[in-house]
């Protein structure tokens, strides 16, 4: 969760950076900016969401500064739920309001499940956004299981030896299940398998690395000039001869043994502290409240992954073109006061009688994207 926050702040610092340079691009690019220009012209009789004023060629980039979430809480406080910014040549809408992402979400749901597609997940990824479904991932809960007891276990022994790294701790359980869901044994364990890991790490820093073509899609070649498609494509090698190998162990290991493992493992349990059922129960709910609480006023990643529009739609009183970058802004919406008493309080006991969930089914609190599926 942490880990998650350091990437998306990263990202946005590279892009606070690059803007500098996307400022000397203006003499450069002006038959662009002319047909970017006529463009906006042919959408003159769309009713669009108000527009925060942009520059030429980088839009409202300038804008964003290192934190986008409270920058972009700002504008919204100003403009509206609804506001329409272009990011470099790219129409992005930011939703800032409960109401406008549940109509996004369940009304409009088809219309706003695409995913944009970035030079990275185009290069990573084959071209393909959608890699599990959400019975794909429910396969795997008895992983989550395993590994969340040993965390709490290892907790449980550090309760007398001082202060506890919980990010570390947390960003060691996200890669072993992540590990052992795609290879079957963690990626820390002495077989070899630490590749894993840190390869995974240097990945999902160039997830966060800026790219040309993103923004500006008429200059993505200048991705191949700084280096970035050589990077994805080295770290795309090199997790591909990775998993040819692991193919290759894999083929001769007895699969029924291994599940046997596993299954024994999931029906005996693991769990070695001793609790009453009752004070079990008061921890658990006291447990979960503090885990929601956290999670509302440190969302793990404050604007959630992008959607893209697949056609024309109305949200709200609006018109929203296709092809146009959703960003929903959690953070904004998890420190609304219109939907929270002390939004800025960290209040554990205002979710003892709230019954919401982590799913996303209750839109004033998505620590997590909403997928279609659920």
């Amino acid at each position: 969760m942490a880990f998650l926050s350091l990437l998306s702040q990263q990202w946005w610092q590279e892009l606070h950076g690059v803007t500098k340079l996307a400022l000397f691009l203006y003499t450069l690019l002006l038959p662009f900016l002319l047909l970017r220009l006529r463009k906006l012209g042919d959408k003159g009789k769309l009713n669009l969401p108000p527009s925060p004023p942009k520059l030429p060629i980088i839009g409202n980039l300038h804008q964003l500064g290192t934190l986008p979430h409270r920058s972009l809480r700002m504008l919204s406080s100003k403009y509206g739920p609804l506001i329409l910014l272009y990011l470099g040549h790219v129409p992005t809408l930011l939703v800032s309001s409960a109401e406008m992402a549940r109509e996004m979400t369940k009304t409009h749901d088809i219309a706003f499940s695409n995913r944009p597609k970035t030079t990275a997940a185009n290069i990573f990824f084959y071209g393909c956004i959608d890699l599990l479904s959400l019975k794909k991932v429910q396969s795997f809960q008895f992983v989550r299981e395993e590994e969340v007891t040993l965390l709490v276990n290892q907790i449980h022994t550090c309760l007398n030896k001082g202060p506890v790294n919980l990010s570390d701790m947390l960003l060691a359980i996200s890669n072993n299940i992540t590990s052992r869901c795609v290879l079957g044994s963690k990626f820390g364990e002495k077989d070899g398998k630490s590749t894993f890991g840190e390869l995974s790490k240097k990945m999902m820093m160039q997830f966060t690395a800026f790219s040309f073509g993103d923004f500006f899609p008429s200059l993505g070649w200048m991705d191949n000039l700084t280096g970035l498609v050589a990077s994805l494509k080295a770290s795309l090698r090199a997790m591909d001869a990775l998993f040819d190998q692991l193919i290759e162990e894999y083929k001769m290991l007895n699969i029924r043994k291994t599940m046997h493992i596993l299954l024994r493992l999931q029906k005996e349990g693991m769990l070695e502290i001793e609790l009453t059922k009752e004070n079990l129960k008061a921890v658990i709910l006291y447990l979960k409240c503090i885990i929601k609480e956290t999670l509302r006023l440190h969302v793990p990643v404050p604007l959630l992954v992008p959607r893209e529009t697949s056609t024309n739609v109305k949200l709200g009183c609006y018109d929203i073109p296709s092809k146009v970058t959703v960003y929903v802004n959690a953070w904004a919406i998890q420190r609304d006061p219109k939907l929270w008493d002390q939004p800025e309080e960290f209040l554990p006991e205002r979710f003892n009688k709230n019954p919401v969930d982590f799913k996303g089914h209750d839109f004033h609190f998505i620590p997590f994207d909403r997928s279609q599926s659920e």
